[in-house]
């Protein structure tokens, strides 16, 4: 039984750690937004969704980093560490907006044939 409990906290614990921004889906993100955008303000939209896009992969990373680092810790020494675990908030919705985003300006881009493509890491 205490065996079956701890396989069961440390279940729980690791589905609240926070998510790498490589493994967040994208949110959907009407394309029609976009529509009326020419190329010009397509490529000006993209690099202000890319520039935040790096600044918020940055802090979910460091989310999941520091949880990783916490769950650890919790495990091996010292249990109350766990409580600190923040898992994904507002930062992981973020990521997938921005990615849903990315991923209308292209559908817009190639409809328009602006050539506007994201390098996904």
């Amino acid at each position: 039984m205490k065996k079956f409990l701890t396989a069961t906290m440390a279940v729980i614990l690791l589905a609240g750690c926070a998510t790498k921004s490589e493994d967040i889906s994208a949110s959907y993100v009407s394309p029609n937004q976009y529509a009326s955008f020419s190329c010009a303000q397509l490529r000006d939209e993209a690099a202000r969704i890319s520039s935040r896009a790096v600044q918020a992969n940055g802090e979910q990373n460091n989310k999941a980093s520091n949880d990783s680092v916490k769950m650890g810790v919790g495990l091996i020494l010292f249990w109350p560490t766990l409580f600190f675990i923040k898992g994904d908030g507002a930062t992981a919705a973020e990521v997938a907006r921005l990615k849903g985003e990315m991923d209308s300006v292209e559908t817009t881009s190639v409809q328009k044939k602006c050539g506007i493509e994201f390098r996904r890491s």
